[in-house]
């Protein structure tokens, strides 16, 4: 039983990522092929999202691997390619979106709410802190003396003075 378990995980582990780019797509030029290839990895199939076109069954994911594929054979340059999608699809298509414009906000998001939530821990934690400490405040000279007295203390004069 343990080698069967070993032999099913040894063979996961070798496991390449299934590509469902179909026979009819691919280039006859090797060098194209590896190109679009290249290409379909860094795209985002519109339809299932957070999987690339190379790797996305969807209708819309071979339609795209076919237009990035004539746009090679058309003699664009890698980044005309993406640029032409881009333009055609917005920046949503791209798995790894540029640094500039609106997506600065997208970015730097993450960062933002960790620092909010880092002065927001400190203001917790020194409210809370100051809320533990008590406020000791010195006693008046009647409550100095009154407390004496219960405490059944000598008073000022050095006599015991009993409640």
């Amino acid at each position: 039983m343990g080698m069967l378990l070993a032999a099913c995980l040894l063979s996961f582990t070798f496991a390449a990522p299934a590509h469902a780019v179909q026979p009819d797509e691919v280039l006859p030029n090797a060098a194209q092929e590896a190109r679009a290839r290249e290409l379909s990895k860094e795209l985002r199939c519109l339809v299932c999202q957070n999987q690339s076109i190379d790797d996305s069954d969807a209708p819309l994911a071979k339609d795209l691997r076919i237009l990035v594929r004539e746009r090679i054979k058309a003699g664009d340059s890698n980044q005309q390619v993406l640029d032409f999608l881009v333009a055609r699809y917005g920046e949503f298509v791209l798995l790894r979106p540029t640094f500039h414009g609106a997506n600065l906000l997208l970015w730097g998001a993450p960062f933002a709410v960790l620092a909010i939530g880092a002065v927001g821990a400190i203001i917790a934690y020194r409210r809370r802190r100051a809320s533990a400490e008590p406020n000791i405040m010195p006693l008046s000279a009647d409550e100095e003396a009154r407390l004496r007295q219960a405490l059944g203390e000598a008073d000022g004069a050095g006599e015991v003075t009993k409640v």
